[in-house]
């Protein structure tokens, strides 16, 4: 065993081991609920929610990886599968011949606007609606500076700005500056 490792303290292990917990079981809830609602996965309805977030419904291969942080692989292979049920299709990219873009389908739309009431009706009830005002508040400053971190973990290492970013915003969520 390794006595220089900076170990986590009671709190730190036990909040890590409930956000484990809470990882586990929220996709899980979210998939029940949009596979009853709208015979979609979770994976489909990140994909979809991707696609709508852009006003022609369409997105280059490399970028919608990049946004779900899912290999290229991966990608192909899902976006195939929902080929297949009519949800999306894949258009060639005329800039780059290499490169293609995943475009939804009236299908793929009517799937996502089928899902999203019910979604949103389920995180509402299994995250918000626990939450006062303050609370909501703070739990979005934590995101937010985690998201910074893991950002920055992603991208240059070397860089400080993203992990300071990070400590600034924490220090105006207690209250500092």
């Amino acid at each position: 065993m390794n006595h220089d490792t900076p170990w986590l303290s009671g709190d730190e292990e036990r909040v890590w081991r409930r956000w484990l917990r809470l990882n586990a079981l929220l996709p899980g809830e979210l998939q029940r609920e949009l596979q009853a609602d709208a015979g979609l996965s979770l994976p489909d309805f990140d994909v979809l929610v991707q696609l709508t977030d852009h006003p022609d419904g369409k997105v280059r291969v490399s970028d919608l990886a990049r946004a779900l942080n899912w290999g290229r692989s991966r990608v192909s292979h899902h976006v195939t599968r929902m080929e297949r049920r009519d949800l999306v299709e894949r258009e060639d990219c005329v800039d780059d011949g290499r490169g293609a873009f995943v475009v939804l389908t009236p299908q793929g739309r009517a799937a996502i606007e089928l899902a999203a009431p019910g979604h949103v009706r389920t995180v509402r009830r299994l995250v918000f609606d626990a939450l006062r005002p303050e609370e909501l508040e703070a739990m979005g400053a934590v995101v937010d500076k985690v998201l910074l971190r893991l950002e920055h973990a992603a991208g240059d290492p070397s860089s400080p700005g993203a992990v300071e970013e990070a400590d600034g915003v924490a220090g105006r969520v207690r209250g500092g500056s």
